[in-house]
C-alpha cells in the first residue's frame, strides 16, 4: 500500500517564510546546503570559525567526507578503520536484533573487544558516503508541458528521475537519488557510495544510551548517553561488497578526530548531517490541518499500537522483545506529535504565517506581469491542499496499515511479481532490481521482528478505527477480505483473523523469499489468504495510488512557479534562503547557549554526572547501572572534567537548527573536530520543523567528554579509545 503522504510529510506544498524569516534571518538559523557556504562565508567567521569556510563546501575535503548517512541517521567516520560513531538510538535496531532473552543486549550493552567479535547490524543496514552533488534541473525538467494532466507530469518527471539514477548508478557501487530543492525550483543529483556490510561494534546498555526514556524525551535537564558505534566493511578490492568473513575495514579519506576538551559556554559549533524533513514554506491551511487535525490523529494511531503491543506481549518475553525497536521509534514521535499540538496552542505561529501570506500576496500584486504569472500559483496550491484533505482520514488509515506486518508483505511480494513483468526501468521504484538487496533483507528483517499474537492484535485494531471512517470511503476489498458488515463483530472478526494466520505460510522467512521469484500466475492460484488478500486488493489499491500521484503531479506543477517568486522576494528583502530539509547533507552552525523558556526558569548549558544520580530511582527508564552510581559518588572525573560546572558534562545545549534525521550528527568545535553528537531537542523547539525562534531553539548533544568518561571507567572500551585520535589543549 502505498505510503501516506500525510504520515510521511513527503509532500511539502510551498508556501509562506515564518515572520521571522522575512524580517531578518536569525544569526543561527538555517539548514544550509554545503554550496552555499561562501554565501554566509561572513557570519561563519564573525561566529567563531577557525577553519576555512570553503572547506565546508566540499565533499573531497575535510570534514565532510568524514560525515556519512544511515538512512536515516547522520554518522561520522572517527577511525582510518572504517569506525563509525552515531547515536544509540540509531543502533537500537541493530542491538535489539541481535538480542535474544538469554542474552539480552539491549539490557547489558555490547561491546566488541576486537574486529572479530563485531556482529553484522540489522539486514539492510547501510553506511552511504557523499561523493557528488550535481544540479539536474533542466534534465529533471525535459519534455514537460504546461498542459500536462497531473498523471502525466509525475511519471515524466519520474521517468526523469529513474534515467539519471539509472546512469550514475552504473558502477554498482553506489546509490543515487535526485532530490527537490525548493520544492521542485531545483533538482540535485546525489550520488553517494554505499557500503552493505555494516557490523554493530559498540553499543553501552540502554540504561545509559537510553537514560530517562520516553519521560525526558524532548526534556531538559538531559542525562542520556545517545552514542553508539559500528564498522564499514568493504571488499579486499576496497569496493563494497556484501557481507562476507573475508572483507576488510573500509579506509576513509579522512575522519573526525576527538577533542577531548570538548567546549565551554559561548563556544561555536557546527554539525553536518542529513536533516529529514522541515515545513517552513507550508501554507495557513497546511499548517492548521497539521497541527488541529493530522497530529492529534496520527499521535493516536500511535500510542493504540503501542498499547497494543504491549498488552498483546508479556514484558520479558521474546515477543517484546522483537518489538522493542517498534515501541521505541512509535513512542519518540508520538510525544512529537503531543508536543507540537501544546507548542502550537501556545503560540502565534499561525496568526503570524497568515499576517505574512497577505504581505507575499501584496508584493506579487505590485507588479501585473508578476501577479499574473505567479497569483494563480497561489490559488492553485490552496484547491490541492483542500482536496487532498477530503480524503485524510482514510490516507491516514492506509499509512498505518502497513504496520499488520503479514497483509503488508503480502503486498509487496504481489506488488514485485507485477512489476517484473515490467521492464525494469518501467518499474515502480523499490521494485527495481536496484531495490532487491533491499527487499530481501526488508523480509529477513521480519524474522526478529514478528509476533503472530501481537501482529494479529495490531490488525484487529487498525480494523476497528477502519470501521470508524466515514462510510463513503471504506474498500471493497477491505471489506470483502475480513468479512466486515455496517458494524463491526468483535467475535466474527477474531474468528475471521484466527483463520487467516492459521492458513498462512508467510510467517517463515524461506516462504516469504520464496516468493520473490514467483510469477503472477502464481500468486493468483495460491490458497494464502494474505496472498489471496494481495491479489484481490490490487486493484483498488492501484486506483488509489494513480489517484494520488494525479494529486501529487499538480502539486509538482504549481510548487516550482510559487518557490521561483517566493525566492525572488526574499532576495528583494536581502535575505539569503535555505531550502526546506530533504535528507540530503547540510550545515547548522551555532553556539553552547541555555535559555529561558518561560519567566522565571532558567535553563544551564551543561548537565552533569550528579545529575544521574538525582534522578536516578533504580526503576526503568532511571535505573543507572550501580558501577556508573559508584564512580560518580567517589568523584571519579579524570581528564573529562570541566572545571566551570565541577564536574563530568553528560549533555549541553546550543543553538544548532535540526531536525529529525539530524540525529547522530557529528558536533564539531571552531576546527571541525569532535566534541558531541546531535540526538535531540529541548520542547519549546519541537515546532522548529515549522517556525524557528532563536530565543527559544536549543538542540541536545551528548557531550564527548561523558561518551569518553564512560568508555574509559565504565565498560572499558580501551580498543576503540585507542583507535580514535584525540586531541588535547
Amino acid at each position: 500500500m502505498k505510503t501516506n503522504k500525510w504520515l510521511t510529510q513527503s509532500l511539502v506544498v510551498g508556501a509562506f517564510m515564518s515572520a521571522t524569516l522575512i524580517s531578518a534571518v536569525h544569526a543561527d538559523e538555517g539548514m544550509w546546503e554545503p554550496s552555499q557556504m561562501p554565501e554566509i562565508r561572513d557570519r561563519l567567521v564573525s561566529g567563531g570559525l577557525k577553519i576555512d569556510p570553503a572547506n565546508l563546501s566540499s565533499f573531497e575535503d575535510f570534514p565532510l567526507n568524514a560525515i556519512v548517512s544511515l538512512g536515516g541517521c547522520s554518522a561520522s567516520f572517527v577511525s582510518p578503520k572504517g569506525l563509525v560513531v552515531t547515536n544509540h538510538h540509531c543502533v537500537y535496531g541493530s542491538v535489539q536484533y541481535n538480542s535474544t532473552t538469554e542474552n539480552n543486549l539491549l539490557e547489558d550493552g555490547f561491546l566488541a573487544r576486537s574486529m572479530t567479535d563485531e556482529v553484522p547490524a540489522v539486514p539492510g543496514s547501510r553506511i552511504y558516503v557523499t561523493e557528488a552533488v550535481t544540479d539536474v534541473t533542466n534534465k529533471m525538467n525535459k519534455n514537460l508541458r504546461d498542459d500536462m494532466s497531473g498523471i502525466e507530469r509525475y511519471k515524466m518527471l519520474e521517468d526523469n528521475r529513474k534515467a539519471l539514477i539509472s546512469d550514475c548508478e552504473s558502477t554498482n557501487i553506489h546509490r543515487c537519488d535526485v532530490s527537490a530543492f525548493h520544492q521542485g525550483m531545483e533538482y540535485r543529483l546525489i550520488k553517494r557510495l554505499e557500503i552493505r556490510d555494516v557490523r554493530l561494534v559498540y553499543a553501552p546498555a540502554t540504561s545509559i544510551g537510553k537514560y530517562g526514556g520516553d519521560i525526558d524525551n524532548w526534556q531538559w535537564p538531559r542525562h542520556t548517553g545517545d552514542w553508539g558505534f559500528y564498522r564499514a566493511y568493504v571488499g579486499k578490492d576496497g569496493k563494497p561488497a556484501d557481507y562476507s568473513k573475508d572483507n576488510v575495514p573500509y579506509t576513509s579519506k579522512s575522519f573526525l578526530k576527538v577533542a577531548a576538551d570538548g567546549v565551554k559556554e559561548n563556544d561555536f559549533v557546527m554539525a553536518a548531517g542529513y536533516p529529514g524533513r522541515t515545513n517552513r514554506y507550508r501554507t495557513s491551511d497546511e499548517i492548521e490541518n497539521q497541527f488541529t487535525w493530522y497530529y492529534p490523529e496520527a499521535r493516536a494511531y500511535r500510542e493504540d499500537i503501542i498499547a497494543t503491543i504491549e498488552e498483546s506481549s508479556p514484558a520479558d518475553s521474546q515477543a517484546r522483545l522483537n518489538y522493542e525497536s517498534t515501541i521505541s521509534y512509535l513512542a519518540n514521535y508520538a510525544k512529537n506529535f503531543q508536543s507540537m499540538e501544546e507548542s502550537f496552542q501556545h503560540s502565534d505561529f499561525l496568526a503570524r504565517r497568515q499576517q505574512q501570506e497577505k504581505k507575499f500576496a501584496g508584493w506579487l500584486k505590485k507588479d501585473s506581469a508578476r501577479a499574473a504569472k505567479y497569483m494563480p500559483a497561489i490559488s492553485g496550491l490552496n484547491a490541492l491542499v483542500a482536496q487532498e484533505q477530503a480524503t485524510r482520514q482514510l490516507d491516514l488509515w492506509r499509512g498505518y496499515f502497513s504496520y499488520a506486518t503479514l497483509p503488508s508483505v503480502a503486498e509487496d511480494l504481489y506488488r514485485l511479481a507485477v512489476e517484473r513483468e515490467k521492464p525494469d526501468a518501467e518499474r515502480e521504484p523499490g521494485y527495481q532490481e536496484r531495490d532487491m538487496t533491499r527487499f530481501k533483507q526488508s523480509l529477513e528483517r521480519i524474522t526478529h521482528r514478528y509476533d503472530e499474537t501481537v501482529d494479529k492484535a495490531i490488525l484487529t485494531y487498525l480494523l476497528g478505527r477502519y470501521m470508524e471512517l466515514d462510510p463513503a470511503q471504506h474498500l471493497a476489498s477491505v471489506d470483502k477480505q475480513f468479512r466486515l458488515g455496517n458494524k463491526l463483530d468483535e467475535k466474527k472478526l477474531a474468528k475471521t483473523l484466527n483463520g487467516l494466520y492459521k492458513k498462512s505460510s508467510l510467517d517463515d522467512e524461506a516462504v516469504r523469499l520464496a516468493w520473490m521469484d514467483k510469477s503472477v500466475a502464481d500468486f493468483k492460484k495460491s490458497k494464502d489468504p494474505f496472498i489471496q488478500w494481495a491479489v484481490n486488493s490490487f486493484d483498488e489499491r492501484m486506483a488509489l495510488e494513480e489517484h494520488d500521484k494525479e494529486i501529487e503531479g499538480q502539486f509538482l506543477r504549481q510548487r516550482p512557479l510559487y518557490m521561483s517568486a517566493f525566492v525572488a522576494f526574499n532576495r528583494s528583502l536581502g535575505l539569503p534562503v535555505y531550502a526546506d530539509a530533504n535528507s540530503s547533507l547540510r550545515i547548522t552552525y551555532g553556539h553552547v547557549k541555555g535559555n529561558q523558556p518561560k519567566d522565571g526558569l532558567l535553563n544551564l548549558p551543561f548537565t552533569t554526572l550528579e545529575g544521574i544520580v538525582e534522578k536516578d530511582t533504580g526503576v526503568e527508564p532511571f535505573n543507572a547501572p550501580k558501577e556508573e552510581l559508584a564512580l560518580i559518588r567517589e568523584k571519579k572525573y579524570g581528564p573529562y572534567k570541566l572545571d566551570a560546572i565541577n564536574s563530568v558534562p553528560v549533555n549541553f545545549l546550543c543553538t544548532l537548527d535540526i531536525t529529525g534525521g539530524n540525529s547522530g550528527s557529528a558536533t564539531l568545535n571552531s576546527k571541525g573536530e569532535l566534541v558531541g553528537l546531535l540526538f535531540d531537542g529541548v520542547y519549546e523547539s519541537i515546532i522548529g520543523d515549522w517556525d524557528f525562534d532563536d530565543d527559544l531553539n536549543r538542540a541536545i548533544v551528548v557531550d564527548i567528554r561523558y561518551i569518553l568518561w564512560v568508555m574509559t571507567y565504565l565498560d572499558k572500551a580501551d580498543n576503540l579509545l585507542e583507535e580514535m585520535s584525540m586531541v588535547r589543549k
